[in-house]
């Protein structure tokens, strides 16, 4: 048995939107105008061998409507202590923007509260808050305006990182700017299936150089009211794998290079750490994901826990501590989380012993969550949630092995 360090982050994620519950942001408004369709198209996940026991689900127009989500809003309490039981000692979670300035320029003092009790209560629960500043939702306002595109974006964003920054001062020490970057451009600005369904390749450059300035403006806001936080972002890596030949290695270099590396690299002058979000393998062999796919998620996705291990080593050259964020798997049954989890911090292990500077783990995500396009019907949560009652239940079998395992080591 090899124990990680006695400083080692062990912790699960959530994001605001996906848990509270009751937010009024551009996602919320975007659900409702496109519920019925996406319930239509819910038959391209028929291929899928979970589909047989999500298809009533996945058909029906109110899975695809957050609303109250899993209440995580209110009864972020019951979920803490489950957290705590579990033997999590870190927990990254989301501020909604949309709670906190409701108009431009107008900060609601009881949500900002709100917040502010939540951290105490995982201080209280011996359990390090990470704070994300953005995941993905806008207050409608600025949404209204032109959201990311917007050229004020950057500067609201600066101004909004500043507002959090002086009411967490003394309370956190661990921020996350901006959560994956690169898939809210792809899909919002590029591929057009998430609002505000952009298309093309210049709204999508445009998206992300807007969410590097952004990036740096809120680092410096914080450490200007902070000086001893620890900034860094949330990024989507997959592990490209290359097959034999040149021709493959040049695929696998380039891929690299514009999608793992593309937003890090720009932003390498002003983050303290990297954060990745680890969840897909990438076989290049004339062409891509030419994976084996061996093992599979309830939503089709490969799963390859092995393939961390060599990510993490390749992210070296940044000579900077590194988090791994978000790593998790749809997987309702609770058959391959335990099995995931173990390959997952092995290579973690393994990418540490061979000198990557590794100081935490994130599991997604805590509870049962609302997967924004997909719905409730994808369960990634270390505990379940009844749609019915929203009454909690710890998935026995993964949750005991992650608490071996930070008990014991691996």
């Amino acid at each position: 048995m090899k124990k990680f360090p006695d400083n080692f982050y062990f912790g699960a994620s959530t994001s605001s939107h996906q848990v509270e519950g009751s937010c009024h942001n551009d996602w919320s408004e975007w659900e409702k105008r496109n519920a019925k369709r996406l319930a239509k198209e819910s038959r391209k996940f028929s291929y899928l061998d979970s589909w047989t026991r999500i298809m009533h689900e996945a058909a029906s127009p109110e899975n695809y409507i957050s609303g109250i989500a899993a209440d995580h809003y209110t009864r972020y309490h019951e979920d803490f202590d489950i957290a705590q039981k579990i033997g999590i000692n870190a927990y990254r979670f989301s501020i909604e923007w949309s709670r906190i300035e409701p108009m431009r320029g107008v900060w609601d003092p009881d949500e900002l509260n709100h917040y502010t009790k939540m951290i105490a209560a995982l201080r209280e629960r011996n359990i390090e808050p990470f704070v994300t500043l953005w995941h993905w939702t806008l207050p409608l306002w600025l949404s209204e305006a032109g959201g990311v595109s917007n050229p004020e974006f950057p500067e609201l964003f600066g101004k909004y990182a500043a507002k959090l920054a002086e009411e967490f001062s003394g309370q956190v020490k661990f921020f996350i700017t901006i959560n994956e970057p690169e898939i809210y451009s792809l899909n919002s600005y590029l591929r057009g299936i998430w609002p505000p369904q952009k298309k093309g390749i210049l709204s999508y450059l445009t998206c992300m150089g807007s969410l590097v300035e952004s990036h740096n403006n809120a680092y410096d806001e914080i450490k200007r009211r902070i000086p001893d936080s620890m900034i860094g972002a949330a990024c989507n890596m997959s592990y490209f794998e290359s097959g034999k030949g040149f021709i493959n290695k040049i695929i696998t270099a380039l891929s690299v290079k514009l999608w793992n590396r593309y937003f890090t690299n720009r932003v390498k002058s002003r983050i303290d750490y990297v954060g990745v979000n680890y969840y897909f393998h990438n076989r290049i062999n004339y062409g891509f994901s030419k994976n084996e796919n061996r093992s599979v998620s309830d939503l089709g996705w490969e799963l390859y826990p092995h393939g961390l291990e060599y990510l993490l080593e390749s992210l070296a050259v940044y000579n900077l501590p590194v988090y791994i964020t978000e790593n998790g798997l749809a997987d309702a049954s609770d058959e391959k989380r335990a099995w995931f989890i173990e390959v997952s911090l092995r290579s973690v292990m393994r990418a540490m012993e061979n000198g990557v500077d590794v100081r935490g783990y994130f599991h997604w995500s805590l509870i049962d969550n609302f997967e924004w396009d997909k719905g409730f019907w994808p369960r990634f949560g270390l505990i379940s949630i009844d749609r019915k009652d929203l009454s909690r239940r710890i998935r026995i079998e993964s949750c005991d092995r992650y608490r071996e395992i930070i008990e014991k080591g691996i």
